[in-house]
């Protein structure tokens, strides 16, 4: 492995093409095998391109291709486009109400940011170990829809896992859509993670969801991420709770047997050691919690709208094929802050760039690189992004917005940006457009936010000259809390 040098760029070259059909991105993809990278929200893939751990000589972007983020009602479950992102799936009130655990998986990922531009297919198909959305689906009993070559198939999500970094895909296939069953009667479940911050990847997470009728466990089904070269399915400790009543020694015992199960490594993040133990106290609890939630049960799944058909969705097209080569200089048009900038780019210039060098919008900043400490982050259709991560081809046609675009036409200061001066929330100023901009999505999203949605929310936005309660307590000005009780923040 190659080390990482400069972070601000994407020094290899490579061609870039956006297809309109899933037809024409599986013709490209098998066309061009291992050369290619097939490319969702990017927020893996260019991290991994700009550490030189992956150069490909081919992009191929999934995001005109129609149909693919919708969450579609079925008469046997949902079935969840691959594109959808995990913030869209962390506030359906569908998945909120039926699939809980998955919920929960969504809100623990990452940074805000992330959740904007990551996509559930993605994250799936990095095949990580510690991946969050794993656990939950495989939980639930998931099923991948893959597209290629030779048409479709369909396989379970527990199948899809084979090694670190490496999915059950094979050449010019893409993973479609995921389809979840709806749950049985007396279901309940829960998602657990340990990471060693808010924003980081798991330490330990896991799925437990267990069906509950009267004092007794009728079925159970538990998976684990981070403890294993793939999530980990344990059928002995699902075996031991099943058809006995639930009890808290039943939970202990089923935990240890959990304990014992786990294959987990020593890493930067955790010892092995530390691993097995904490997953047994997480399994316990997360026993005890989907026990309780399987008292209240799951509402009758809703109706399907049977005018709506996957299929005709992605079999059909909404523009023209793209394709950039490597050495071509394109010139595309972006909506910055109201007004259509011309620019010229190559497939590897990063928006952050362009927007920094070729418009002198400076507000955005170079930090991290890699999508950690979101000082460069700016608004892409109304939804925080990281610039650092979205390549300038790909953001054409989109409405941005940098911290120079909120203040008004007439001089006055946004709201936002008046509190922050008023709270003392900005000190060195660096980290300041980045969490003005997020803070500006949050309260576009929900204007009134406790203290808690407002840290949860900024958590992707490091500053290290302040502890964050002034920045808490100007956005919270904002949106009238603080006024209303004026000794929280």
């Amino acid at each position: 492995m190659n080390k990482m040098t400069n972070s601000h760029i994407l020094v290899q070259a490579f061609d870039y093409s956006e297809p309109s059909s899933l037809r024409e991105a599986v013709s490209l993809l098998n066309d061009l095998g291992h050369q290619a990278r097939a490319m969702a929200g990017g927020t893996d893939l260019l991290v991994q391109m700009k550490m030189e751990r992956l150069s490909p000589t081919h992009l191929v972007s999934l995001k005109s291709i129609p149909g693919l983020r919708e969450i579609t009602v079925t008469k046997e479950g949902l079935l969840i486009g691959a594109l959808t992102s995990i913030h869209s799936l962390a506030r359906s009130e569908l998945i909120q109400t039926y699939f809980p655990a998955l919920t929960e998986a969504c809100a623990s990922f990452s940074t805000t940011q992330i959740q904007m531009m990551g996509t559930v297919g993605g994250n799936l198909c990095n095949a990580s170990p510690a991946s969050d959305t794993a656990p939950p689906l495989i939980t639930y009993c998931a099923e991948t829809h893959i597209q290629g070559p030779d048409g479709d198939r369909h396989l379970p999500l527990e199948e899809f896992f084979l090694s670190p970094g490496l999915s059950a895909l094979d050449r010019g296939e893409l993973l479609t859509a995921i389809f979840i069953p709806w749950p049985k009667v007396g279901t309940g479940s829960t998602f657990m993670k340990v990471s060693r911050v808010a924003a980081d990847i798991a330490k330990v997470n896991g799925s437990v969801m267990l069906v509950r009728k009267g004092d007794r466990v009728v079925d159970c089904r538990m998976t684990f991420g981070s403890v294993a070269p793939t999530p980990l399915r344990t059928p002995k400790a699902e075996a031991q709770l099943e058809d006995k009543p639930f009890t808290q020694d039943l939970a202990t015992s089923a935990a240890q047997s959990v304990a014992e199960a786990m294959e987990p490594i020593d890493d930067v993040r955790s010892s092995a050691c530390y691993r097995k133990e904490i997953v047994r106290v997480l399994v316990y609890e997360a026993l005890l919690k989907a026990w309780d939630r399987a008292a209240s049960g799951v509402p009758d799944p809703p109706q399907p709208d049977d005018s709506r058909s996957s299929a005709r969705r992605l079999s059909s097209s909404n523009g023209l094929f793209l394709k950039i080569s490597a050495s071509e200089v394109t010139q595309v048009e972006l909506r910055v802050n109201g007004e259509s900038r011309s620019v010229w780019v190559t497939p590897n210039d990063l928006l952050l760039n362009v927007l920094r060098e070729q418009l002198h919008l400076t507000g955005a900043k170079y930090a991290c690189g890699i999508g950690e400490c979101g000082a460069c982050t700016v608004e892409i259709d109304d939804q925080p992004a990281l610039a650092c991560l979205v390549l300038a081809v790909s953001a054409r046609g989109k409405k941005i917005t940098t911290v120079e675009g909120l203040q008004e036409s007439n001089g006055d200061l946004h709201p936002l940006q008046q509190a922050f001066i008023d709270k003392a929330a900005a000190q060195c100023g660096y980290c300041t457009p980045g969490v003005l901009m997020t803070a500006k999505s949050l309260l576009d999203e929900n204007p009134h936010p406790g203290e808690q949605e407002v840290r949860e929310y900024l958590k992707g936005n490091l500053c290290r000259c302040t502890g964050y309660a002034s920045i808490v307590r100007a956005v919270m000005s904002c949106s009238g809390v603080e006024e209303a009780h004026p000794k929280q923040g």
